[in-house]
């Protein structure tokens, strides 16, 4: 097995692509003895891994690899650290039986080695990692800004704008190029690097349904098929829904469900990533009120949805990353605050109501306090 994945180990190397998401940049890895990296299926935890130590002494494995998973985790990492290897990158980790006790174990009686560990979901860290909290730092790669789109397309890496305090001169940055197209093109099939593979609404597909029906048991293993088939119900709800919420009492009552059971199963959504829920300010469950988005607007484009919430799934998808982002607690106001700010989100015919800006999807220079809805992905 050792054999089989260096020879893995080699190939993947030679696969690694000739650009890099400017992201990487940002994770500071290199002397962290145990590390753990996450973020959704298809947004390059693994490149990011396999390109920090294409030139280490460390050797990578995937732990869903079925003759891997069936042997004990510990044990086979001693026989990788016996032959001299200086540090181990273990991807899908929740396929090894009892990984955390193991990889805490190892941590302890290794401590001249490094031990890097990736998976796909924050629900790991909420129910496996208590006790690696103190040992391991952790750190999440979130979707692809369409900064990092645009770079990867074009190779034009501008500098990250502060869309609060932004500079006209990055716009020269830009000005060769045809930034809307770029930005329907991101919209549609860019959201994840996996665009370069090709085909990738189908890839999406297939990441979402192993998000569902493969990872979400693993971490919640009470949960029931009926409760899974709600799940996917709730996602098809919000693909063909002008409004980005659910009727929470017509869904219980459809399901045969209690509402805190409905809400526990929006929390596992939410923290598998697989939905955005923007709450008003104070209000820390979901009510009403609140917006639901599916994490992915490419979603829309790929599941043939209602296109009319792809602009405000982006707009939460790039600011939520940064600042404190709430539902307006009255639309006659602002549809969303964020960092304390009114935005209103629509059109280059959008009202501005009380709101301190206007962010617009039809723009490509900033008018005054309308701001170009792209901007909000050039913050990181």
């Amino acid at each position: 097995m050792l054999e089989n994945c260096e020879l893995t180990f080699e190939r993947l190397k030679l696969s690694l692509p000739d650009k890099k998401r400017p992201f990487y940049e940002k994770l500071n890895i290199d002397n962290t003895r145990g590390a753990l990296v996450y973020g959704q299926r298809g947004v390059g935890k693994t490149t990011f891994l396999l390109d920090k130590i294409r030139n280490k002494n460390f050797l990578y494995f995937s732990a869903d690899n079925p003759l891997i998973s069936s042997l004990p985790l510990y044990d086979f990492v001693q026989e990788i650290f016996k032959k001299g290897y200086e540090g181990i990158v273990i991807d899908e980790i929740h396929h090894s039986n009892s990984w955390s006790l193991n990889v805490k174990a190892l941590f302890d009686d290794y401590p001249d080695k490094y031990i890097w560990i990736s998976d796909s979901s924050n629900l790991m860290l909420k129910k496996s990692v208590a006790d690696l909290s103190r040992r391991f730092v952790q750190y999440r790669i979130p979707m692809l800004s369409f900064r990092e789109y645009v770079y990867l397309v074009t190779g034009r890496l501008t500098e990250k704008i502060d869309i609060f305090n932004f500079q006209k001169s990055f716009l020269s940055d830009i000005s060769e190029l045809n930034i809307l197209k770029l930005f329907n093109d991101y919209l549609d099939f860019g959201i994840r690097p996996i665009f370069f593979e090709g085909e990738y609404c189908s890839r999406l597909k297939n990441l979402i349904g192993k998000s569902l029906y493969s990872d979400i048991p693993f971490y919640v293993k009470s949960i029931q098929d009926s409760h899974l088939r709600l799940m996917n119900a709730i996602i098809g709800h919000l693909l063909i829904s002008p409004v980005p919420t659910i009727n929470v009492s017509g869904m219980c009552s459809e399901w045969g469900i209690g509402k805190e059971k409905l809400y526990d199963i929006l929390y596992v959504m939410e923290h598998s990533e697989l939905i955005n829920i923007v709450r008003k300010k104070n209000k820390h469950n979901y009510s009403k009120g609140s917006k639901i988005f599916l994490s992915d607007p490419s979603c829309y484009h790929c599941f043939r949805g209602d296109i009319g919430n792809v602009r405000e799934a982006f707009f939460v998808l790039s600011m939520k990353e940064l600042y404190e982002l709430y539902a307006s607690d009255d639309e006659k106001e602002c549809d969303y605050i964020v960092n304390n700010k009114k935005f209103e989100i629509g059109g280059r015919n959008k009202k501005r109501k009380n709101a301190e800006y206007i962010v617009s999807d039809d723009l490509d220079i900033p008018l005054g306090n309308r701001l170009p809805l792209w901007m909000a992905g050039f913050q990181y």
